[in-house]
């Protein structure tokens, strides 16, 4: 017994461990340094919540870590994406209402765990045989569709975002029908160029009706099609929509090289970038007035410290599944950094997604070191299939 746990330990990625690690620290000091600007005394602790929810978070990464995570497939993957869906009509009926959304069920957001079980169902059914056919095509779409259309009936369209891309790259690997998920991404790319050029076209127009009559065609909500405008035209409202993310702009390149040390960032302190924002969507502006450029080199070079070694461990994986789950983690963990920090300095519209380990936000952060444990479940016991 003692034998097999020391095996299991040599077989754990330190690596993505130890990074994974250093990045909950620094979310926890920079959402301590960001509360400290509130004089709500719960808000200034919620690094409080940050700390706990990261050590429940290690609890659960270490004890998937030791599960074997073929039988937690077999055993868990159908009742975790059920209980998904059950948890996404739930929000929409029973969910408390914030900003006009309903993505809060009690104190969790079921749009989160339903990553997680969506990545867990399709490395499910992809990695089974005779997954290339149109038929796997067809299923292993339909399973994400149907939560992908409860998400955005919240609505969360940054969550359906991040989701379509790591179902999309499981696929690619998993080998299902490429030439159809080509011909998709090719149309997904053209649909979002259309919208963006309908977009600018109405913004460009002076008649007001013309220009009504071009975002009726669009299916968007409003405050959706405001964010494109700021996109596309950031000067036109930086006092509305394009308040935060300019203030964010501006944060980051106040924070020059060394940045101005933790708790003195000025944008923040004077209520400049927004409190409701700076612990959460826009906490990067934060990290980078207080870190400068080498706060955030050390940032990315810890995010590749989890991703890198997570797509070793695909790469290394003997068994399919195990592939998908590493391949499909990652992804998910690249498009949350990338859209949260392309969003700050403004190379993307603005959109809800949380900086993983660094936002605060407890029902995201134990999902994503659940499904990092899980990666690290396939790396412990991959040798054990290859025995086999």
């Amino acid at each position: 017994m003692i034998a097999t746990f020391l095996s299991k330990i040599k077989r754990t990625d330190w690596v993505l461990t130890v990074c994974m690690t250093c990045l909950i620290a620094i979310g926890t000091a920079f959402i301590w340094s960001a509360g400290s600007a509130r004089q709500i005394a719960a808000i200034q602790n919620i690094w409080h919540v940050h700390a706990y929810t990261a050590a429940f978070g290690f609890i659960v990464y270490f004890a998937l870590a030791s599960i074997d995570y073929r039988k937690l497939l077999d055993f868990a993957a159908i009742p975790a994406y059920a209980g998904a869906l059950v948890l996404l009509v739930a929000v929409l009926k029973f969910g408390a209402e914030v900003y006009g959304g309903r993505r809060w069920l009690w104190f969790f957001q079921p749009s989160e765990l339903a990553k997680i079980a969506v990545i867990v169902f399709i490395a499910y059914l992809a990695g089974r045989e005779g997954r290339r056919s149109f038929k796997w095509f067809l299923a292993t779409g339909a399973a994400f569709a149907v939560p992908a259309l409860l998400i955005l009936t919240e609505p969360d369209l940054g969550t359906a975002l991040v989701l379509a891309p790591a179902v999309m790259v499981m696929l690619f690997v998993a080998r299902v029908w490429t030439k159809g998920l080509v011909a998709l991404l090719l149309v997904a790319l053209l649909a979002a160029g259309l919208v963006l050029g309908t977009v600018y076209v109405a913004e460009r127009q002076n008649d007001e009706a013309r220009k009504e009559q071009l975002y009726s065609r669009l299916p968007l909500r409003e405050h959706q099609i405001k964010r494109l405008r700021v996109f596309l035209f950031p000067e036109r409202d930086l006092r509305g929509a394009g308040y935060n993310q300019h203030q964010a702009l501006i944060s980051i390149g106040s924070g020059s090289v060394w940045g101005k040390g933790l708790r003195k960032g000025e944008l923040k302190a004077l209520g400049y970038l927004p409190q409701s924002v700076s612990m959460n969507d826009f906490i990067f502006a934060v990290v980078a007035e207080e870190s400068g450029f080498m706060g955030n080199l050390l940032l990315l070079t810890l995010y590749l410290g989890v991703l890198l070694p997570s797509l070793r461990i695909a790469f290394k994986s003997t068994d399919e599944r195990g592939r998908l789950i590493a391949t499909g983690v990652a992804t998910l963990i690249f498009c949350h950094v990338y859209i949260n920090i392309a969003m700050s300095i403004g190379l993307m519209p603005i959109t809800g997604l949380p900086l993983p380990f660094i936002s605060a936000g407890r029902t995201f952060l134990i999902v994503v070191m659940a499904s990092l444990g899980l990666v690290q479940s396939v790396a412990v016991h991959n040798e054990e299939i290859a025995e086999t």
